[in-house]
């Protein structure tokens, strides 16, 4: 059946003077042809009436007095080539409220297209201009198609999608607009493929609520503000036939193939609970950040690039997570990645160059883990981990940065895997109280040191190559505990490995050649033990001791080089079964060589030899061990040495003052495992044991002192592989949200593996009157921990003794793991005294008799309050002491050697300040 037709026209014959009478007259179907003219009425379309100017777009006006130009309300309409002309651009120009119109080629100008209900209208090649408030408005549960049309010069939102709408939008130019060029609420979403957003007042895209668009090949540029802001309210959803969350951004926000670029500040920023995917997407010449995510937000990457960003490229914080895949984050002002607060990152096969600042910096408790990345080209650090944060990397990367390849400072911790760093200042930098690991890393063509630990931090290398350094390969700075296995130090402008005093490393099955100066040097006062190493082709003596050093060397090799070893007056160094191969001037047998008659099989004298200096030649020779007989002899020989050395710790736990009844619980202890492993020796079943203890005591009792022994001497037992101690407390254990607790409490007991876990205050982690709090579950995960590892480490829980007993009754797996107690007492008057004389002799203060008999009144009358600290107060007292001497002395003229060491009673601080 053929199209009936009915003309409008201002004049003339046979036709409808306006488009409302001819749409009333139309049948359904039919078309109205409307010639040139601006016609002053509201048309209402019901039926499948279709309009169309007769001579082409452009010619056509409808333009009311009030009201829509346009309503649709049902049917199947064709509207063609007309201007719709609003009469308030704050009102609706057009709008359809149902039925499925199509308008093509249409201009709607002062007002918004308005699409409602259940409609489902096309809008293609249209054009909507100098609406206010918003452009084109898509709500209710309609699905439009807006195909190849303008929205531009809006004094509000330019495409506002809204309540349940789906809409499809192709090849549609959004722009400009005072606020977001688009925005998407509600819980729709709907797809925009091929669309151009520019020159918004606010974001280029905006999502709030459940709204879940996908943006598809589409480009946000020239705003004013973010090119992309989301924000919403999505649910976490779920998998199919799972009551696991699926995908993080499932449910959100996603861009493929996307472009952002010129935003005035953000390119991405996800904030509150949104979810946002991004897939080969690119974001650059932003004016802030490329992208951020913060509060509970949720962002996915892949093969997405940032660059030329006004600061950092990746900026994740508060709880916001993201996982990176591929892609990678470039030429950012300020750090190329940034992850603070509580915040996670999962970075995989990613680029991170040429930062302002470091290319990743962790801080405040974030965590990242990256995979398979390269980091390079940065005035700064590489990788820098800071605060409480954690750092795990594996096949990772980081080139060319100027100060350290990877610092990791405060109370921050790290892993490295097959990482390589190279062409750093410092190639790694430690310096925090945690235990980092290296392993199958390499650290190669540093400026400085390959490695450098920093004071009394400690740090696990395991097949560590580090070579081509411009310092020393391996820095250990003073009370320092790196622990060195299956590594190799080679090529070094310095010394292969320096220690500095009071450090004291592990090195074992290591390799350490071509050395600029020293092999192996020792500073005043060093430690350490090195066992089946090799050490060759040095510019100085392989080994320097400096004076009072006590190095222990065991089954070491020294080859192809020109001296074996140096020593400083007073050093103290012990090598066993150590020997020289191809060496000009050795000290050292030769392998092969036989020692004196009288050596102890396989165990050298002390060495105690005249000063020399690091480059010198040793000024005379000592005994060295003769090769180890049977396998017999050799676990003899291992057994005196184990029982010195448990001699040597005990000795130093009856030098410490007071603590008589913690002394004698510790022997015992030791005297029954000792008993213990003799049982286990003849193949007899041992008795039960449990090596875990409470410590109870007030502060400043000398607990953490005796933990440290404690460890020493179960690994001089044979019960510890290593023997160290880890310090933690309820801040180190404890997460502040849901299912961060546990990984925290084993990160922190997998670094105490070998030795000995000492919580501190442990009764923090069940607070009165808090059932719910998270230190539940630590004290779960640490009961597990010690079952699955009871072999393997030892766990001290310390604390005042009124509240170890409520720490013990929080969970029943804790009573039968601590079945021993040790009690500190608190100090007596004459102990704290020992305490301030002890610290006098290691200053070189003189104390005479009527300053000790002054200081014991002062102790006597001393009050014990809540502010006393035991040791701590005695160790205090000093300092003041030192401080009043200090003043006393500064009024003499010429003080004498004896004024500046004499200790008076008048020396002694007033009573007051200490109370």
């Amino acid at each position: 059946m053929s199209k009936t037709w009915v003309k409008v026209a201002q004049r003339g014959w046979g036709v409808q003077r306006s488009i409302g009478a001819a749409v009333r007259t139309a049948a359904d179907g039919g078309v109205v042809s409307v010639m040139p003219g601006e016609y002053a009425e509201s048309v209402l379309l019901e039926r499948g009436v279709s309009l169309e100017a007769a001579e082409g777009p452009g010619t056509v006006t409808i333009a009311p007095a009030r009201g829509p130009a346009l309503t649709v309300v049902g049917g199947s309409p064709t509207v063609r080539g007309l201007l719709l002309r609003g009469a308030d651009p704050r009102e609706p120009a057009v709008l359809i409220g149902g039925g499925a119109p199509v308008l093509e080629h249409c201009e709607v100008v002062g007002g918004r297209v308005e699409v409602a209900g259940r409609a489902a209208p096309v809008l293609r090649d249209c054009a909507v201009r100098g609406a206010v408030g918003v452009g084109l408005r898509l709500g209710g549960d309609s699905r439009a198609v807006v195909e190849g049309c303008a929205v531009a010069d809006t004094e509000g939102v330019g495409l506002l999608v809204a309540e349940g709408a789906v809409p499809e939008v192709r090849s549609t130019r959004i722009g400009p607009s005072s606020a977001q060029g688009l925005y998407v609420g509600g819980t729709g979403g709907g797809s925009f493929e091929g669309c151009e957003v520019t020159g918004s007042g606010g974001a280029a895209v905006r999502v709030a609520d459940a709204g879940a668009p996908v943006l598809r090949a589409c480009r946000l540029h020239g705003n004013h503000a973010a090119g992309l802001h989301v924000s919403a309210d999505t649910p976490e959803p779920l998998a199919a036939g799972s009551a696991e969350p699926a995908e993080p951004a499932e449910g959100g926000t996603v861009l493929t193939d996307c472009e952002i670029t010129g935003a005035a500040t953000v390119g991405v920023l996800a904030d509150e609970d949104a979810r946002v995917l991004l897939r080969d997407c690119r974001v650059s010449r932003t004016g802030g950040a490329g992208i951020v995510a913060v509060d509970r937000s949720r962002l996915r990457l892949y093969d997405t690039v940032t660059t030329d960003t006004g600061d950092t490229g990746l900026a994740l914080g508060q709880s916001a997570s993201a996982r990176v895949e591929g892609g990678g984050f470039l030429r950012a002002t300020g750090n190329g990645v940034y992850v603070a607060g509580e915040a996670e990152l999962a970075l995989s096969g990613s680029e991170v160059a040429d930062a302002g600042f470091s290319c990743l910096h962790l801080g405040e408790g974030g965590s990242a883990d990256l995979a398979d990345c390269r980091l390079h080209g940065t005035p700064e650090h590489g990788i820098r981990v800071t605060g409480n944060s954690l750092l795990s990397a594996e096949g990772t990367t980081v080139e060319q940065a100027r100060m350290a390849g990877v610092s990791v400072e405060e109370r921050a911790d790290a892993v490295l895997r097959g990482c390589t760093v190279r062409a750093t200042g410092v190639g790694v930098r430690l310096d925090t109280r945690h235990r980092p690991l290296l392993e199958d890393c390499e650290i190669a063509a540093t400026a400085g040191a390959g490695v450098e630990v920093g004071e009394r931090t400690g740090v696990l290398l395991n097949r560590v190559r580090i070579h081509d350094t411009g310092g020393s390969g391996l820095l250990a700075a003073e009370r320092s505990t790196p622990v060195l296995d299956g590594c190799e130090i080679t090529d070094t402008a310095g010394s292969g490995i320096v220690v500095r005093a009071g450090a004291d490393p592990r090195v074992r099955a290591s390799t350490i050649a071509r050395t600029a100066k020293n092999g192996l040097y020792l500073d005043e006062g060093a430690h350490g033990l090195l066992e089946d190493c090799a050490l060759s082709e040095t510019g100085y003596p392989a080994l320097y001791v400096g004076a009072g050093a006590d190095p222990v060397l065991r089954r070491c090799l020294v080859h192809d080089t020109a001296e074996d070893v140096a020593l400083a007056e007073r050093a103290a160094a012990v090598l066993e079964d150590c020997r020289t191969e191809r060496v000009e001037q050795a000290t050292l047998p030769a392998v092969g060589e036989p020692v004196a008659p009288g050596t102890p099989a396989g165990i050298a004298r002390p060495w105690s030899l005249p000063g020399t200096t690091a480059g010198a030649t040793a000024g005379a020779t000592a005994g060295a061990g003769a090769p180890t007989g049977d396998g017999e002899a050799g676990g003899t020989e291992e057994r005196d040495r184990a029982e010195a050395e448990l001699a040597a710790l005990l000795a130093e736990l009856h030098r410490l003052v007071g603590l008589e009844r913690v002394k004698r619980d510790v022997e015992t202890m030791v005297k029954l495992m000792q008993l213990v492993r003799r049982r286990k020796e003849l193949g007899l079943p041992p008795p039960p044991t449990s090596r875990h203890v409470v410590f109870a005591g007030n502060p400043g009792t000398g607990k953490t002192t005796v933990a440290r022994l404690y460890g020493r001497i179960l690994h001089a037992l044979g019960m510890l592989s290593s023997g160290h101690l880890v310090e933690a407390d309820r801040g180190d254990l404890v997460g502040e949200y849901v299912g961060h607790t546990a990984p925290k409490t084993t990160a922190v007991f997998r670094r105490a593996l070998g030795g000995v876990l000492f919580i501190d205050e442990a009764y923090a982690l069940v607070p009165h009157g808090q059932g719910g709090d998270f230190g539940q579950e630590a004290i779960s995960t640490l009961v597990k921990l010690m079952e699955d590892h009871r072999d393997e480490v030892v766990v001290i829980v310390a604390g005042y003794p009124g509240d170890m007993q409520r720490f013990i009754d929080a969970n029943p797996g804790l009573a039968s793991r601590f079945t021993r107690t040790l009690t500190f007492d608190d100090y007596l008057g004459p102990e704290l005294v020992d305490i301030v004389a002890h610290q006098a002799e290691q200053h070189r203060y003189d104390l005479p008799e009527p300053t000790l008999a002054a200081l014991a009144g002062y102790f006597t009358e001393l009050p014990r309050d809540e502010g006393f600290g035991n040791g701590r107060t005695a160790r205090q007292v000093f300092q003041w002491i030192t401080e009043r001497h200090a003043q006393r002395i500064a009024d003499l003229d010429a003080p004498t050697a004896e004024d500046l060491t004499t200790v008076l009673p008048q020396d002694l601080p007033e009573l007051s300040t200490a109370v």
